[in-house]
């Protein structure tokens, strides 16, 4: 990029590297799996940023490509490698009265929801993105960003022991 569109690019990254990191931990519940994820996505964005310097909304159009990359991700080979035989087991959860243990207990149980699922429930509910964004973001439509809506709240609510809650469907 010969054209000082190069020193933009850094500009902006710069910038929104936190954000991105953010969104990508909320979807990954992995510190280093997230800044992976970011990096995967800014390394496409630099190929790409011609084009994506000219979106509309660039901050919308990364965060689109950082979904579609989360959820791509699953199906490419190196994502099934795994270096251990079990899975460790996870340290305890730091108690505190500002809501730290009940923040690693929801994100647990968002990473035992499928890509999809959890991917519409942090643009919803972290992000507050409407119905049709999210569609638009992953590529489907209303009624689907709605029924996964439904899925995984469902699901969360059943794994959070909201048993009373789980079999309810949640006003959308």
């Amino acid at each position: 990029m010969r054209d000082g569109s190069d020193d933009e690019y850094v500009e902006y990254v710069t910038a929104r590297v936190p954000a991105l990191r953010r969104l990508a931990y909320v979807l990954t519940g992995d510190g280093h799996r997230a800044d992976d994820l970011v990096q995967q996505t800014i390394t496409t964005l630099y190929v790409k940023w011609q084009r994506a310097r000219r979106a509309d909304n660039l901050d919308a159009y990364v965060r689109t490509m950082l979904i579609r990359t989360f959820i791509d991700e699953k199906r490419l080979a190196w994502a099934k490698v795994r270096l251990f035989r079990e899975a460790p087991e996870p340290g305890p959860a730091p108690v505190s009265e500002s809501g730290t243990e009940d923040r690693e207990v929801i994100r647990a149980a968002l990473r035992r929801l499928p890509r999809r699922q959890r991917a519409v429930l942090v643009l919803r509910f972290f992000y507050d993105l409407p119905v049709e964004e999210v569609g638009r973001i992953l590529d489907c439509s209303a009624g689907t960003v709605k029924s996964h809506t439904s899925r995984g709240l469902t699901t969360l609510r059943g794994q959070l022991g909201l048993r009373e809650l789980a079999g309810r469907t949640p006003i959308i």
